[in-house]
Order: C-alpha cells, then structure tokens, then sequence
C-alpha cells in the first residue's frame, strides 16, 4: 500500500531515519562523518532548520529536528543529494546511496522529547561503536558529545534541550545524565520509530480501553503522539493543501532527479526515454515513477510522458514491487 504524502509544516518536530540502500554504508571512515555532519549543520543553518539531536552510524543517521520555514522536504533533499554526490565521487561508485525515502516521523514534543533525544543519542553506544557513556561523551558524530560540551557545533541547539532537564546547565546535564542510564535498560525503538494508533495511544491497552468507553482515537504511521495531537497535525496538513507546490514545481524536480540518476547509472536522458528495456533501465523507470507518484503526487500521464512510457506501464510499475 502506498505512503502517504510528507506533512512537511514547518516548526514541526520530526525524527528522521535515513538508511543506505540495500543496508550498505553511508560512511567509511571519519572523512565521510566530517562531511556528513559539516553538511548537515551549515544546511540547518542556512534554512533555520533547528536540530535537537543526532546519531551518525555506519549505514544509517538518526536526526532530532524542527523545520524551517520551508518545511523539511527541501532540507532533507539538498543534505541526501549532495552527500550522495561527494560520496560517489570520492569513492568512484554510481548509484543511489540512500533508500529511495527517507523516514520522518512528526512528534509530540511535550510527550516524547526527552525520550527521543536519550533514544537517538544511545545509538552508538547500543551499536558498539563506543563502549561506555564516557566514551559517548568524546564520539564526535553524536549530538551527546555536544551536550557534554566535550563537541562544539553551533547549529545544534544544546540549550534548548539542556532546557528540558534543569533551569541551569550543571543541574540540566546532571538529570540528563541520570535519565540517558534509565534509557540505557529500555528498548523503545518500536516506540519510537513510528506512529500509528497503538503507538500514539500508549499502547494496546489504551486503545482497548478507549474503545469500551466508545471513544473512538486517531492514528497515523507519520505521527508520534495522543488523538488531540495527530488531529491537530491532520487538520493542519488539510489546510495547507491550497498552497501545495505547484504542477511545474513538481515536475521541475522529477526532471532534476531524471538527470541526476541518469548521470549517477551512466545513462542518457534520452536512452531512458526511447522505451527501450535492455539493462537497468526499467529498474531506473520504476524507481522514477514511484518517486513521481507517490512523493510528489504527479499526474500518470505526465509520469509517462517523462519516462518515455504509456500511463498503463507507469501503473503496472507502482503495482510491481
């Protein structure tokens, strides 16, 4: 079944997950996080994205972010796709590096804040990539390091979330460090790595309980939080609809993503567009055409007519999977 469309509000708190393609790596070595980071802070600061707390992994990243006023989609894509172009070319590779989707989840703050920030910031240390809290507090490619001041990286707001734990930093860091060693025995990763009705409920119980009460809750898998919040989000998402990006807009960028696969795979535009479906190039098609559909909410045959196919090939691609 599809996804559904980004709720890209701006000001809203999101998690967002990036994977590599097929669980490949994202960084080899500390070259690539330098470069991954850097990019990550001088982009938030250029768009006023405000970023809470972050995870660099091998084949992954966690982030902790409010957007800007241009929402997330347009951040999130200018961080992804430039990466992937110096990763590509540094290590002589073609392709994608990410999964085609990024996953961003908008959350409660009130409710899952803190848990989202020790969850994030537990990462390397769950993963083996540091062996003690001590260690976490010098890994310079997690936002815990910054919170220990051990890292300074200005983009990443420390006193805002310093500011949930203490009215002054040595009492805020001192709970923060009592509540990321209760964190440590929790495994709230299904938690927290979506929404959902049970999810953004409490739990399965609630809902049960809920329900006998004839209360009916509201849920959605880009949403972390209670009924009034993911109403509210919904509501939200509704009215902007009248200002959604315009149909050039949105073929501008399928014709951009065109030319940058195309460049990536070593292809021609117009090889991609004569029909023809020797090697790669119907992957390439399907790739394109789910992206156009379902991410930016493009018409079929204006699908078609980019890909160089017939609106009923477009369809069977969004079936195939």
């Amino acid at each position: 079944m599809p996804r559904g469309p980004r709720l890209d509000a701006p000001g809203t708190l999101h998690h967002v997950i990036v994977r590599g393609i097929e669980q490949g790596c994202i960084v080899r070595d500390d070259t690539d996080r330098k470069t991954f980071v850097d990019r990550m802070g001088l982009l938030a600061k250029g768009s006023d994205t405000e970023i809470y707390a972050f995870a660099l992994m091998t084949n992954h990243a966690h982030i902790l972010l409010k957007s800007g006023p241009d929402g997330i989609s347009t951040y999130m894509r200018c961080l992804l796709t430039g990466y992937a172009q110096y990763f590509n070319r540094r290590h002589k590779r073609a392709g994608h590096l990410f999964q085609n989707r990024y996953k961003s989840i908008i959350c409660e703050e009130e409710t899952y804040f803190d848990k989202l920030v020790a969850y994030i910031h537990l990462n390397p240390l769950r993963a083996g990539l540091v062996e003690n809290l001590q260690q976490l507090a010098e890994y310079p490619w997690c936002g815990h390091a910054v919170l220990m001041n051990k890292v300074r990286y200005e983009w990443m707001d420390r006193d805002y979330v310093l500011q949930f734990f203490g009215r002054t930093e040595g009492s805020a860091r001192k709970a923060y460090l009592l509540f990321l060693e209760s964190e440590m025995g929790i495994d709230r990763e299904q938690e927290l790595s979506g929404g959902g009705l049970v999810r953004s409920q409490g739990g399965w119980e609630n809902v049960q309980a809920m329900r006998k009460r004839g209360k009916k809750a509201l849920g959605d898998q880009r949403i972390l939080g209670g009924d009034d919040f993911v109403k509210g989000i919904l509501k939200e998402a509704e009215e902007r609809e009248d200002v959604a990006m315009s149909l050039n807009d949105r073929l501008r960028m399928l014709d951009e993503d065109i030319g940058q696969l195309c460049e990536a795979e070593g292809v021609t535009i117009a090889f991609l567009q004569s029909g023809n479906r020797v090697g790669k190039l119907p992957k390439l098609r399907k790739q394109l055409a789910r992206k156009a559909v379902f991410e930016y909410g493009l018409p079929l045959v204006e699908t078609a007519k980019r890909l160089g196919v017939t609106p009923n090939a477009v369809i069977y691609m969004l079936k195939d999977r």
